[in-house]
C-alpha cells in the first residue's frame, strides 16, 4: 500500500489529488490548516478505498514539518510520496496590494513546498525510493500581468522542482512539477487582491474551463507514475507555452495587449474616480 502525505487536501485540488490515490488504496496522510474540511476527505477517501489519516499542519513552520516527519516515521517506518499542494493565490500590479500579501503568498506557496521537500528528502534517501509532487502552475512557465508575487512563487517552484528532479534521481527519487492553468476549483476564493475587477475575471475563467481539479489531479497522477518533469494538462496551455519558446514575438504580442487592457481599465477606474470626488456644483 503507497504511503502518500498530501497537503492542501482539505478541498478542492488537494482533495481530488487524495481521491486519486484513494482509488489505488493507498493510505494518506490528509494534512491541512482547515481540519473541518480534512475531515471531510478523509470520510470521502474512505469510501474511495483509501486510507487515511489527519494531521493539522501549517506549512509555514519548520517546526510542524519536523513533527509531521516524525509521525510518518512512527506511523509507517518511510513514505512514498510527498504531494505539496497547499497554496494561495494573489492578484496585483507590481505597485498595489500590501506588501503583507507578498510575504503571505511567498511564506504558503514557496517556503512551504522548500520546507516539505527538505524535511522528506533525508527519508526518501534513506529508504532508496519515494517522489514529490509540487504543484505549481502555468503562470510559472509563462507570465499574465497584475499576478507578480502569484507568478514569482509559481516559477520558483517550477525551478525547485526542477533542480531536484536531476539532484535526486540518483537516489531513487522522482520529481514532477504540476502546472495546470486555470480550472474549476475554490483558490479563488482567499485570493488576495486590490483590484475589485480580478476576482470577477478569475471566477469567469475558473467556469469557463473545461477541466476540473478531479481532471487536473488524473494528469498529475499519471505524470508522477512516469517521472515526468513538468505536467501541463491543459490543451490550451501547452499550445501557449509552445508559442512562447517557438513564437516568442508572437507571445510578446499577446501578453503586451493584455497589459495595455488593463492600463485602459485603471484609466477609466480613475477617470470615474476622479469625477466622483468632484465637489457637485450649486
Amino acid at each position: 500500500m503507497k504511503k502518500v502525505l498530501i497537503t492542501g487536501a482539505a478541498s478542492g485540488l488537494g482533495r481530488a489529488l487524495a481521491l486519486r490515490f484513494a482509488q489505488h488504496g493507498a493510505d494518506i496522510c490528509i494534512a491541512d490548516i482547515n481540519m473541518e474540511g480534512a475531515a471531510e476527505t478523509l470520510g470521502l477517501v474512505e469510501q474511495a478505498g483509501g486510507r487515511g489519516w489527519l494531521y493539522e499542519l501549517d506549512v509555514r513552520s519548520e517546526a510542524n514539518w519536523n513533527a509531521l516527519r516524525d509521525e510518518v516515521g512512527q506511523r509507517w517506518q518511510g513514505i512514498d510520496v510527498v504531494v505539496n499542494n497547499a497554496g494561495v493565490a494573489t492578484g496585483d500590479r507590481i505597485d498595489a496590494g500590501e506588501w503583507a500579501w507578498w510575504e503571505w503568498v511567498i511564506d504558503i506557496n514557496l517556503k512551504g513546498v522548500a520546507l516539505g521537500c527538505r524535511t522528506f528528502t533525508p527519508m526518501m534517501k534513506q529508504q532508496g525510493h519515494g517522489a514529490f509532487l509540487n504543484v505549481a502552475s502555468l503562470a510559472g512557465l509563462m507570465v499574465a500581468p497584475s499576478m507578480a508575487s502569484y507568478n514569482a512563487t509559481k516559477a520558483a517552484v517550477v525551478a525547485i522542482s526542477e533542480t531536484m528532479h536531476f539532484e535526486l534521481q540518483p537516489y531513487g527519487i522522482g520529481v514532477t512539477a504540476l502546472c495546470p492553468g486555470f480550472f474549476r476549483t475554490n483558490l479563488n476564493h482567499g485570493m488576495k487582491t486590490s483590484d475589485p475587477d480580478m476576482l470577477k475575471f478569475v471566477d469567469k475563467v475558473f467556469a469557463a474551463s473545461a477541466l476540473d481539479a478531479a481532471d487536473i489531479a488524473d494528469a498529475g497522477y499519471q505524470a508522477l507514475q512516469r517521472n515526468q518533469l513538468i505536467c501541463n494538462p491543459h490543451p490550451v496551455g501547452r499550445r501557449a507555452y509552445f508559442v512562447k519558446k517557438y513564437l516568442p514575438w508572437l507571445y510578446r504580442k499577446h501578453v503586451l495587449k493584455m497589459a495595455n487592457a488593463l492600463k485602459q481599465r485603471e484609466d477609466q477606474r480613475n477617470a470615474f474616480k476622479a469625477g466622483a470626488d468632484q465637489p457637485l456644483g450649486r
